[in-house]
């Protein structure tokens, strides 16, 4: 009843009270006439396009505002007691989208007093310049910073929608008969197709055609859709094997590189929110190492 009768005292309007408290304007009404009814004296005069309120409402607003104010102070500080200072996390655009993201319900409910904030970029930040608690980057070990932990190695393999796996299969143009779907990204060869082609043989045959996408995520996506076939990094396309949505079509080829997935805290001594966030992402990625061991060998 109070916050009705605040709202419009303040403002000097229902309407505007109504608007405030996100309420109807019979709804903010209603409250000022049960305080009224309370006090069995009026609050307020109504005008035609606003209010004046009484000697005794223009006392209760004196006495109830700063009231509420203090009240709704009091209510965010407790809410915010047991609440730690968010986590913020960077990778890159396809780890973020295949690994992070997909996992991170099952942290957050888990731990639902620690906010988590994602930094999505393929650019090499400066962590504790950039005010960020924790990255997940994609280098040799030589370029691994002294704090780095390695989470999991890189398997490649070309995956395909079982539509297109079967389609392959009963093919006698095999690969080559499909459109090949392209990472386009020349620093990292293992991942572009003239390495596997040249490898079995295949490289003085053109393709029916290729798709190029410079964000790993959309390759995936795009051959889980069954537009042609992608070399999938097995730690990232897990689930998707897992689930049946991507099916392997051979093992792991050329070009297969010492490249590792790698946590890297911004500090020796991350805070407790970060540390449990650190601890999470452990449990995860042996999870995946164990996921990619389980894998049966592809056709």
């Amino acid at each position: 009843m109070l916050r009705g009768f605040v709202a419009a005292g303040r403002r000097k309007s229902i309407t505007l009270a109504s608007q405030d408290l996100c309420l109807s304007q019979s709804a903010v009404s209603r409250q000022i006439q049960a305080l009224e009814e309370y006090f069995d004296a009026p609050l307020l005069v109504r005008r035609h396009r606003a209010i004046e309120l009484t000697p005794l409402g223009d006392r209760l607003l004196a006495i109830a505002s700063p009231f509420l104010d203090e009240l709704g102070d009091f209510s965010r500080e407790m809410r915010s007691v047991d609440r730690q200072p968010s986590v913020t996390i960077t990778a890159s655009i396809g780890v973020m989208a295949l690994w992070i993201l997909p996992r991170l319900g099952s942290f957050q409910s888990a731990h639902a007093d620690i906010d988590v904030r994602v930094a999505a970029t393929n650019r090499l930040l400066d962590l504790r310049s950039e005010g960020i608690d924790l990255a997940i980057r994609y280098c040799r070990p030589a370029d691994a910073p002294p704090l780095a932990v390695r989470l999991f190695g890189e398997e490649v393999v070309p995956v395909a929608s079982p539509e297109v796996a079967r389609r392959v299969a009963s093919s006698n143009e095999g690969w080559l008969g499909e459109v090949l779907i392209e990472y386009d990204d020349r620093a990292r060869p293992w991942l572009r197709w003239s390495d596997w082609l040249s490898a079995r043989g295949l490289d003085k045959r053109q393709p029916k055609s290729s798709m190029y996408f410079n964000q790993y995520d959309q390759v995936i996506h795009a051959a889980a859709a069954g537009q042609g076939i992608a070399l999938g990094r097995v730690a990232l396309v897990l689930p998707l094997l897992q689930e049946g949505r991507l099916v392997a079509l051979s093992e792991t080829g050329p070009g297969f590189s010492d490249f590792a997935y790698w946590m890297i805290p911004a500090s020796e001594s991350p805070r407790p929110g970060v540390a449990e966030f650190m601890a999470w992402v452990l449990r995860e990625a042996a999870q995946t190492a164990e996921g990619v061991s389980a894998l049966p060998a592809p056709p």
